[in-house]
């Protein structure tokens, strides 16, 4: 286990499945390994907040640009790789809004960007096109990612090994 820090308490999601491995439940739940990092953060966790969309990034928009808390944005882009939904103006926005990490399940661009914005941030593809903005989609509503349900506060917990989510948190001292 690791220790606290600015992107949220920093636990090995190895760990987690070790001791959660036979939980049949529902209450964790691992995402499939295809959600590699494009952020300047490796390793974050935090409480999800969640918005799904299709192809309009205006509700990632809008969370971004308010205040993170050490929330982590889960995105329901229906798995989407035609338009990027965070881009390197939306991951900088992230970092300096306090937002832990950004997961999306469908696709980011301006990859050297999101490389230098200090923020955690996951996605299934990179994608120059942007999206249009037509302002639909809703958030703090139960999304699907890759047919893993994650809720509006869920906790989330990414490291180089993977994406866990569970229903409470679940990391020491919690």
């Amino acid at each position: 286990m690791r220790t606290a820090s600015a992107h949220g308490p920093q636990v090995a999601t190895c760990d987690l499945c070790d001791v959660y491995k036979n939980d049949e439940s529902g209450q964790f739940r691992v995402l499939p390994p295809v959600f590699p990092s494009f952020g300047g953060v490796e390793s974050f966790a935090g409480p999800a907040f969640t918005v799904k969309c299709f192809e309009d990034n205006s509700l990632v928009k809008a969370a971004v640009d308010s205040l993170g808390q050490g929330r982590v944005l889960v995105v329901d882009g229906g798995g989407s790789v035609r338009r990027a939904l965070v881009g390197g103006n939306l991951a900088a926005a992230a970092a300096r809004n306090g937002w832990a990490g950004v997961v999306v399940y469908g696709a980011v661009r301006d990859v050297a960007e999101l490389r230098a914005a200090a923020v955690g941030i996951r996605a299934l593809a990179l994608m120059p096109l942007p999206t249009e903005k037509r302002n639909e989609g809703q958030s703090g509503v139960a999304v699907q990612l890759a047919g893993v349900t994650v809720r509006p506060g869920d906790w989330v917990y990414a490291d180089a090994d993977g994406v866990v989510v569970a229903d409470r948190a679940i990391h020491p001292g919690a």
